[in-house]
């Protein structure tokens, strides 16, 4: 694939996955985190290494991997985008060990929908309600993830396959305002 092609795909391509994401944010009732989604994927360090590894099946980072053993575009992203549960990993302070952190509802929601909108985007038309969860499922026991963060997008992921999206956004946005009244309550 020629470069133009490899430009505008992906241009097109990290475009696509934030509209989606705001939309799914708007419906969990954070649209202020969708505006701001993945705003980092525009930096140099992510666009240019998206442009260089784009293939428009799957993720750049991935054949970035291949390449060279990691990617500097996901150690970028990862870094400074809190609805990613890697960027929630600190040393214990009474183990000096990295452990995961638990995430904020509210990230857990972005998650949630970046998970879905990306299932979208790199499956078409092949996407059901059901894909996200299996490809949380796939990997569950290889994550360094905080097990209440895991169990909650497992939770929301699990009824959006097993009841759609109005379900799953309702639980979302009920969760959200629970959190909401017991920071005023404190």
């Amino acid at each position: 694939m020629n470069y133009p092609a490899r430009f505008f795909g992906h241009l097109h391509t990290v475009n696509s996955h934030r509209r989606k994401v705001l939309a799914h944010c708007c419906r969990a009732g954070i649209p202020w985190q969708g505006l701001r989604h993945d705003l980092s994927k525009y930096s140099p360090t992510e666009f240019c290494n998206g442009v260089r590894y784009f293939q428009g099946n799957r993720s750049p980072n991935d054949a970035e991997r291949e390449d060279i053993g990691y990617s500097r575009a996901w150690m970028h992203h990862k870094g400074r985008n809190r609805h990613h549960f890697e960027y929630w990993v600190d040393y214990h302070p009474v183990t000096r060990t990295q452990e995961p952190v638990k995430m904020p509802v509210k990230y857990v929601a972005e998650m949630f929908c970046d998970r879905v909108a990306a299932g979208k985007i790199y499956m078409k038309k092949n996407y059901t309600d059901d894909a996200p969860l299996q490809y949380f499922l796939k990997a569950k026991g290889r994550r360094i993830i905080h097990p209440e963060t895991s169990d909650l997008l497992e939770s929301w992921l699990t009824l959006l396959a097993e009841q759609g999206e109005d379900a799953a956004f309702a639980a979302i946005r009920a969760r959200l305002r629970n959190e909401k009244q017991n920071r005023k309550r404190r």
